[in-house]
């Protein structure tokens, strides 16, 4: 926490020494732990109290630390917890905790204590990196008006009326770019306009550095400046080239799609009530209810069943055709638990059979889903491959509830198409059969519900280099019973 704005006038230490005790009694694993460092247990034989210029001194230590501090006073009492007013090296007053380790609360009291050493640790990445700048705004505090995770420790640094937006991503928390560039547009508007705030730092684990170098190739370097560094376990950060952070992953399978022939009594599926059939890569055909999968054919072999699969006959077929008609009147069913499970899916399936009616420029088929397939990559979206009868392709990226990672999520997926496209690896691996596939950059359209894009997306859509041609359409809220296109946003745009 921040230094407290006036100094606080000492208690007696005596008094101060008998409430921590009384305290730490009542605790079944007391611990103590000051902002920005690891908790150390006030165990028997491991802690003690003195006196130092008449203040309580209070030591604490285990196998590889030491923690000694003077007690100002007490601060704040709450159950479980006891918030101390300590005074550090030079008089500077600030607060340490000793807390119940056993209690529920003290789950969220280590998860901000962690992101507090992970915010100290920032601060000396930024001093050693920006050596001469002044450092300002460091925070891990949540702020959900403007977007701003406690995950993603923030900052700006000046050096006269220059200033650059940082931020530092934890090990277990990625999307750090999506939160660097909210954060970097936050910056500027509230800056005064005297300041200059150039760009952006991101603090990034090396494991994590590829996969954001790749998107910064396809940001705007107009709109800003971006600096990539790579930090240790031990703290310590290089800067890297993202030009040098290697290159783009993908491969293309040869495409089985439009060659998958099925016996008759497997193909007669796609023609119940309700069935969609989609064929996936590898000739596996998937069989569908508004997007929830019954049955696949791989491998000579049709599985089917809903929650359980299992190896199926033609004698089956009454019993697999029942199964589809119950799964399609629960997905139906307002409020069930089936409708609304996997609503990308449902989305997905309408958009299959309403491309026209988003765009009347795309063929409506063939269209391919999972091509190039990302492989390891959980996204959470529904991606889908079309072409238009110029022979340009088209990325639809498909979500259908409210996701401020759908931008950089969906330029992920758009820049291996577009590496795929100009290498002419659509055509020479047989997709798109009867049509010439253009070489040039495909577009990429961003559908989702009007009212479910974050209120984020134009911000980061913003940073996006005019080299990715990304339009977001806006369907009406009914989309489960009908697509219907309200709105087409081109760029950054706003909606009227």
């Amino acid at each position: 926490m921040a230094k407290p704005r006036r100094p606080v006038a000492p208690a007696a230490a005596e008094s101060l020494e008998e409430a921590i005790r009384a305290f730490a009694a009542r605790c079944r694993r007391p611990l103590v732990q000051e902002p920005g460092e690891e908790a150390i247990p006030l165990l028997a034989g491991r802690h003690e109290f003195g006196r130092s210029a008449g203040k309580l001194l209070l030591s604490a230590w285990d196998d590889v630390r030491n923690w000694n501090r003077r007690v100002v006073n007490v601060a704040h009492h709450q159950t479980g917890r006891l918030t101390l007013v300590i005074e550090k090296f030079g008089g500077r007053q600030a607060e340490a905790w000793i807390f119940d380790g056993d209690r529920p609360e003290a789950l969220e009291w280590d998860r901000h204590g962690d992101r507090m050493i992970v915010r100290e640790q920032f601060r000396r990445m930024l001093r050693r990196s920006f050596l001469g700048w002044e450092l300002d705004d460091l925070t891990t505090e949540r702020d959900l008006e403007h977007t701003l995770s406690a995950n993603y420790p923030r900052a700006l640094v000046r050096q006269g009326k220059r200033a650059w937006a940082a931020i530092l991503a934890p090990p277990e928390a990625p999307h750090a770019l999506s939160f660097g560039l909210i954060w970097l547009d936050y910056v500027r508007r509230r800056r005064q306009p005297k300041i200059t705030v150039e760009g952006l730092a991101l603090f990034l684990p090396a494991h994590e550095t590829q996969a954001t170098a790749l998107r910064l190739r396809w940001l705007d370097p107009a709109k800003a400046a971006f600096a990539l560094y790579a930090y240790s376990p031990e703290g310590d950060a290089v800067r890297l080239d993202p030009a040098d952070c290697g290159n783009l992953q993908t491969a293309l399978d040869r495409c089985q799609h439009s060659i998958l022939a099925l016996p008759d009594w497997v193909a007669q599926l796609a023609g119940w009530p309700h069935v969609e059939r989609v064929s996936l890569a590898g000739g596996v055909a998937s069989f569908r209810v508004f997007g929830l999968e019954f049955a696949r054919w791989r491998e000579g072999e049709l599985r089917g069943g809903f929650e359980d699969r299992r190896l199926l006959h033609p004698r089956d077929l009454p019993e697999l055709r029942a199964i589809a008609a119950e799964l399609a009147h629960l997905r139906q069913e307002t409020g069930s638990l089936l409708q609304r499970r996997s609503p990308e899916a449902w989305l997905e399936t309408r958009v299959r059979e309403s491309l026209t009616t988003l765009d009347a420029h795309l063929c409506p088929e063939p269209v391919y889903g999972q091509v190039p397939a990302m492989a390891g990559v959980e996204r959470g979206i529904a991606d889908l491959l079309a072409i238009e009868r110029s022979g340009r392709l088209v990325v639809l990226e498909i979500k259908a509830t409210e996701d401020l990672h759908l931008p950089l999520q969906a330029l992920d997926y758009w820049m291996r198409v577009a590496w795929h496209a100009a290498a002419g690896d659509f055509a020479a691996c047989g997709y798109f059969p009867g049509h010439a596939v253009a070489t040039l950059r495909p577009r990429l359209l961003l559908v989702a519900p009007a009212l479910e894009f974050h209120p984020t997306t134009e911000t980061i859509l913003g940073f996006f280099s005019s080299d990715v041609p990304v339009e977001r359409l806006g369907v009406g809220l009914e989309w489960r019973q009908q697509l219907r296109l309200l709105f087409r946003l081109y760029g950054a745009a706003r909606p009227a």
